[in-house]
């Protein structure tokens, strides 16, 4: 559990059951090499997500992506990666069997069309894959939820809400028996609809939903480095994600949605959604949990919840944080490749021990 200096505002130091991150971005090739010590030094597992280009849509992709994230593990570290598969309008029930039976498959990802970053291939309809729902219903397969409409009609800031409404109260009455994560909840509508729901439906929280509102994204002018999806929302929104995420409620876990892309891409005309925490995620964790004088539970946060919720153990070795204020490289990486970081020069509170 956390340390006894971990329980009190005014911390100097917070010793934590070795922390997973449900939700991460690794790519894939020199990307994937350049970001992966980030994660490994701070997070005992991780859900990899497959929105690859192509995706990784069968077992066989899913091992062979999981056996180059291996390949790239720095020497002296541990990491577990946990895959997933892209569930498209072509996915078959047979693929849900392979994926419960491979051991290392353990949820498959909902994308609509069009929603993200390399969504193209995502579910059309969702009717479409009823039977592929039911599948993984009945095998345990959990699904992981881009919880947005793409229709153009619908204001982009009202996304995630109106798919709750549209969608997922529907998924859920339909599936009953189908453990569901709605992925990085921007909004108090997420948190409610969460708490509400029955036992088998959770949800993610990022670092950077909980400490940005919508300002960012326009503060001195426009901050592409902020831009992610579904984008930052009003405070009253951060508000919510911040109650729900420190409220001891098991439902709620951390996933980071660490998205890398070069900078390049990010700072173009038509900018790519993501934004890359990685290199500091448990330790903005801690500074968005401290802020509400809620550091007690970063712990089950961070290191609990979620194992619970996928049927893992629990780590067992601990990490350390220090109050140690750092600064953030202006970028991760040399070369077109290079990537900038959340909070590029500026100052972190907290910093992991031996970093």
């Amino acid at each position: 559990m956390t340390s006894p200096a971990g329980n009190a505002a005014g911390a100097s130091r917070l010793v934590l059951i070795h922390p997973d991150d449900w939700h991460l971005h690794l790519r894939d090739g020199k990307v994937l090499a350049s970001v992966l010590p980030d994660t490994a030094r701070r997070f005992a597992r991780a859900i990899i997500m497959p929105n690859l280009q192509p995706p990784v849509t069968t077992v066989e992709q899913a091992r062979a992506y999981r056996e180059r994230i291996q390949a790239a593990v720095p020497p002296g570290l541990r990491f577990d990666p946990l895959m997933t598969l892209y569930l498209t309008d072509s996915t078959s029930p047979a693929e849900i069997a392979r994926a419960k039976a491979s051991g290392f498959v353990h949820a498959l990802k909902y994308y609509p069309a069009g929603a993200t970053t390399n969504s193209e291939n995502g579910v059309t309809d969702l009717k479409r894959i009823s039977g592929v729902l039911a599948a993984m219903e009945i095998h345990d397969v959990p699904l992981l939820i881009h919880g947005e409409v793409t229709d153009a009609t619908i204001d982009v800031f009202d996304r995630e809400a109106v798919f709750i409404e549209r969608h997922l109260e529907r998924l859920v009455r339909e599936f009953p028996g189908l453990r569901m994560v709605l992925e990085h909840i921007t909004t108090s509508t997420g948190a409610q609809f969460v708490t509400e729901a029955p036992g088998n439906v959770a949800a993610t929280i990022t670092a950077h939903h909980l400490l940005l509102n919508r300002n960012a994204l326009f503060a001195g002018g426009l901050r592409p480095h902020h831009y992610c999806l579904p984008v930052l929302k009003r405070e009253q929104h951060r508000q919510a994600l911040l109650a729900a995420a420190t409220g001891g409620n098991p439902k709620f876990f951390l996933g980071t949605d660490s998205a890398p892309h070069p900078r390049h891409a990010k700072e173009s005309d038509c900018g790519c959604a993501g934004i890359y925490t990685a290199h500091a995620a448990i330790e903005l964790y801690a500074e968005a949990f401290e802020q509400v004088e809620a550091l007690d539970q970063l712990e089950a946060f961070a290191s609990f919840y979620g194992a619970d919720f996928y049927r893992l153990p629990r780590n067992i070795d601990t990490i350390t944080l220090e109050r140690r204020t750092w600064t953030v490289p202006e970028q991760i990486g040399v070369g077109p490749e290079a990537i900038v970081p959340f909070r590029a020069n500026q100052p972190v509170a907290w910093q992991l021990a031996d970093a």
